[in-house]
């Protein structure tokens, strides 16, 4: 861990996953009629339950528009906004019809497409593989690369117990 913000879980009110590069090693697969696959980490699937259960409100937003970050985050029952092409405008008008100051979000995100929402919010955290300029700005650097459980030490990060 790094960064030397004290987490408070009470004060943290929404986590926020960017999908590619968090939830996914930031690979695609391409079969020959166009279509895409990814594949996920399942212990981050479980890091999800995990902090569901503790209470965490939890998002995806991603600029991608591929119908494959929709349906991880049914698989994980959690709400996905996509397709988005300015994150720090749609987490801003996210939070505010939540009532949700950016100050309580925690987001995680890889690369620069998430520099300026991240810049934004109140903690910051960056997988281990993240582009040099985010990992400058994390509050938090997991030990874990994107997709290779993120989330799941996320769990353990805020000391969240099942």
């Amino acid at each position: 861990m790094q960064g030397n913000k004290l987490l408070d879980n009470d004060s943290i009110h929404l986590l926020v996953y960017d999908f590619d590069g968090v939830m996914t090693d930031n690979r695609v697969l391409v079969s020959e009629d166009g279509k895409e696959a990814v594949v996920v980490n399942r212990g981050d699937g479980l890091g999800v339950s995990y902090l569901k259960k503790a209470g965490f409100k939890q998002i995806i937003i991603s600029t991608e528009e591929n119908p494959v970050v929709v349906a991880r985050a049914k698989k994980l029952k959690i709400q996905v906004i996509y397709g988005v092409k300015d994150k720090k405008k749609r987490l801003a008008e996210y939070c505010n019809e939540q009532n949700i100051d950016l100050k309580s979000v925690l987001y995680i995100g890889n690369d620069l497409n998430d520099y300026e929402v991240m810049k934004s919010v109140g903690i910051r955290v960056a997988p281990s593989d993240a582009h040099s300029q985010i990992l400058e700005i994390a509050d938090i650097t997991t030990k874990a690369k994107g997709g290779y459980g993120v989330i799941r030490e996320l769990v353990d990060i805020l000391g969240v117990v099942w």
